[in-house]
């Protein structure tokens, strides 16, 4: 799931490629980035998965997985001062404040207890490798993604984050509400190709292709770790 150049010439290409890696330089300055993880919970994207076609579209991205390209996106925001924030959902047993308007609720509400609040289930991933003292979580018990009324925008606006880069899942629904989201509100978002997934595979391409690329910066994780593999660490804030 990378954007192709068609039928462009060579020197069209590469000359494609000179202009985004300028504009990757400067959107991915981590004075001014995030890391925002979305849905990469245990309960969404491992074994016993609520919706598990999606959680097989998830293991078949990048070399070994959506799992492990986060893992090493996150080790390197870290390593390079850039903040990280889990956005999860959940869904209490007796559904309160969940929303019940659309057929998306009905499959989660029928797929039993799932992601209930201080479940295994609704924990991250263990794959993903979460930092619980540096990390911010940010959980919701209700909507289509985690960018309306989550404090996402103010945490994001706090830490001093211009541009987000997004993971996770689904481009179905919830990351494509989260990157729309994002844009609306002003920020720059970059996706990693290979660290986001949705079912199936080749609608989540023609979601990446035909709606994202649009509004955001298709790349791939390795663009990422290009910029934020050696960095130095974010100054820590004047009080």
């Amino acid at each position: 799931m990378t954007p192709t150049t068609g039928g462009k010439r060579p020197d069209e290409r590469a000359g494609q490629g000179t202009a985004m890696n300028a504009r990757l330089d400067r959107l991915l300055d981590p004075a001014r980035s995030a890391l925002v993880t979305c849905e990469c919970q245990q309960g969404v994207l491992g074994a016993d998965a609520v919706f598990p076609a999606l959680a097989e579209a998830a293991a078949g991205v990048g070399p070994d997985g959506l799992v492990a390209q986060v893992r090493r996106l996150g080790a390197a925001a870290r390593a390079t001062g850039v903040p990280v924030l889990h956005c999860t959902a959940l869904r209490r047993a007796d559904g309160l404040a969940a929303n019940r308007n659309a057929l998306l609720f009905a499959a989660a509400a029928k797929a039993g207890p799932g992601l209930t609040p201080g479940s295994a289930a609704a924990g991250l991933h263990p794959g993903i490798g979460a930092d619980p003292e540096r990390d911010l979580v940010l959980p919701r018990l209700h909507g289509l993604g985690p960018f309306q009324e989550t404090g996402l925008a103010p945490a994001l606006r706090n830490l001093g984050a211009r541009t987000v880069v997004c993971v996770g899942v689904s481009l179905n629904v919830a990351l494509l509400e989260l990157v729309l989201g994002l844009v609306g509100a002003g920020f720059q978002a970059v996706l990693p190709a290979d660290a986001v997934a949705g079912t199936p595979p080749e609608y989540a391409e023609a979601v990446l292709r035909h709606t994202l690329a649009l509004v955001a910066t298709v790349t791939d994780t390795a663009a990422v770790l290009d910029r934020w593999g050696g960095a130095p660490p974010r100054p820590a804030e004047e009080s």
